[in-house]
Parts: C-alpha cells; structure tokens; sequence
C-alpha cells in the first residue's frame, strides 16, 4: 500500500484587507464556517484595533494590547492617525503577536490556518510600510505563508470612477505587499436591487478591454473631458500589467466562498501542502475548476442580478445610459418645482 503522505506543520493564512464597508469581517465569518466545515483548525485574528462590534470573538485580538479609540482619546489623534500610531505600537511589539500566534500543531499533526482581519484604511497597504513590515515579521518568525485576500465591495461597478479608483487600489495594494493575491468581488447578492451595470458582470471580473468602460465615461455628461481622459489613461495603466482578477463572492453562498477559497489556496501553496486528510478536493484545486471561467462568473450573475442580454452584448449598456438619462430628468424637474416655489 501506499504510504500517507506526510503532514506539514508549515502555517497558513489569509490577510483580508480591503476598503471600509467592503466586508472583510463578513469574510472572515464566512471563510471560518467553510474551513472548519472542512476539517481545518481556523484561528481568526483581528488586527483592526477600531473594529468594536466584530461578528464572534476573534481568537486574537489586538484590541488587548493597543485600541485606537483608546488612542485618539490620549493623543489627540483623527482616526487615521490613531490607526497609524496603533500599526506602529504592534510593530515595535510584534513578539506579543508572535506569541500568541505561534501554536503547537493539532494531534493529527495539522497546523493553524489563520485569517487575519485588517484595518480598513487602504493607506496601510498601498504605500505605508507598516502591514509589509509586520508580513515580513509573521514569515520570519513564524514561517507563516500568507496570501493577501482584497475585497472590493461590487457596488463600485455602478459608478465608473469608483470601479476604475478600486482596480487602481487593488493594483497599488498587489505591488506594494508583494504577496500571493486574490481580489474578491464581495457582495454580488445585492447588485440585483442596486441598479443595472453597464455591461455584464464578466466584464468586471476579468479588467480586460477597459477602453470600452472609457466609452461609458464619455457618454456620461456628469464627467468633464478631462475627467474622461484621466479615466482612459487610469485604465491603460491597469490593462498595461495586465494582473488584475476578481473573484466574484456572496459570504452566504458556499459555492462562491468555496471559489475563493480555491484560489486563495492555490496562490500560497497550502493547494500544495497535502495538509488535508483526503487530497482529492486539494489535488483538484492545483488543476483547476472544471469549466470555464466565463460561465462560473456568469452563473453568479444569472443568480443574482437576474438579468438577460437577449443576443445583444450592449444591452446593459444602453439600460444603464437610459439609467442616466432618467436621473438627469429626475433632478431637472426638482429643479423647476423649486424655481416654482420662489416665484411664488
């Protein structure tokens, strides 16, 4: 017979990072049912030291050491500085952190899989050092093999400059870690009541072919031409390293939790690690999903926004320029209804 494979106390980890409101929490809730469904031991650790109504207790919890209502009260500080001051506490007391983080492996030889909850101020990953320097800290100490989990509330990809400032985040977010990544789409449930995208959702997750959401930008008066010309070069930039994907993701459908949860594993190698009692679902995982791509996101969309293009791939565009036009009218007419009552 053949020999089981053997098991690697080597730790892994998700670091969700991503805007304010983009669900990182939520993410993490989810992603913990569907591991521990799946036989993982799951830590959840909370580094955002404002973060006072966290889904369940976090197993760690920076809040005991540093909290940044505690410091904005003592120094004086706004929220972002407090947030900074509070990173560069951890920092300078990163052992307290390792400490609590570095766990013997379970009975069955199975190591820890955290998931780390970060702060919501997109600062600290785009171009402050303070995240990249504890990262660096975790894998020395620890030899923790993280992968950077992004969330991007879909939300964004109804308004055209919130679309394009996100994947130009999510960019500047991917360089700057210099971590395994995997960009999530969250919330996709609730576009369906949201309002009609321009074009399918495909479109969004795959960032390919931009230039036609720069013909979108040109057709929305709201935006002066050099609005327009700065959303075209935006665009070229995100095309031109050509590194951008989203994972769609609903945190109460497993089957898109189960999506991310495969990539996320394939980026930093647990895919690899042969660390789960039955290797097939991992094996499957390094060979990818069956099917194409194209259908899984549009599957998603089928489910949730529940809209058909009937042959036409412009539909959604022309129902979102409608969309436009309807707003416009809108705010025209409240604005003879007040010219009505002054002159009255």
């Amino acid at each position: 017979s053949r020999p089981a494979a053997a098991r690697s106390t080597m730790p892994f980890g998700h670091l969700v990072i991503g805007p304010p409101g983009s669900g990182k929490t939520t993410y993490c809730e989810a992603m913990r049912r569907h591991l521990a469904a799946r036989g993982r031991d799951v830590a959840v650790v909370n580094l955002d030291p404002a973060n006072d109504s966290p889904l369940r207790a976090a197993d760690v919890d920076v809040r005991a050491l540093v909290s940044a209502d505690a410091v904005a009260e003592a120094l004086g500080l706004g929220p972002n500085g407090a947030m900074v001051y509070c990173l560069e506490h951890l920092l300078a007391n990163a052992d307290w952190l390792t400490d609590r983080l570095r766990r013997p492996a379970g009975p069955d030889g199975r190591s820890t899989f955290f998931l780390i909850d970060c702060p919501g101020q997109i600062e600290l990953y785009t171009h402050h050092e303070g995240v990249r320097r504890l990262v660096d800290t975790l894998s020395s100490a620890l030899d923790l093999r993280l992968v950077a989990v992004h969330l991007m509330d879909a939300h964004h990809c109804l308004e055209v400059s919130k679309y394009v400032a996100g994947l130009v985040v999510s960019l500047s977010a991917m360089l700057h870690l210099e971590l395994p990544h995997v960009n999530v789409l969250s919330k996709v449930d609730t576009l369906g009541a949201a309002g009609p995208l321009a074009f399918p959702l495909s479109f969004y997750t795959d960032c390919h072919d931009l230039s036609r959401l720069a013909e979108v930008v040109d057709d929305a008066p709201a935006f002066g031409e050099a609005h327009a010309r700065l959303t075209h070069a935006l665009c070229d930039v995100v095309e031109d390293y050509g590194l951008l994907h989203f994972v769609p993701m609903c945190a109460e459908d497993e089957e898109t939790v189960a999506r991310v949860c495969a990539a996320a594993d394939k980026a930093c190698g647990y895919a690899f690690n042969a660390d789960e009692g039955d290797n097939t679902g991992i094996l499957g995982t390094v060979a990818g999903p069956s099917g194409w791509e194209y259908d899984r996101v549009n599957a998603v969309e089928d489910r949730y926004l529940r809209r058909e293009l009937e042959g036409d791939p412009d539909a959604l565009a022309k129902l979102y320029r409608e969309g436009l036009g309807e707003e416009e009218g809108e705010e025209g007419e409240e604005g003879g209804g007040d010219g009505a009552v002054e002159e009255r």
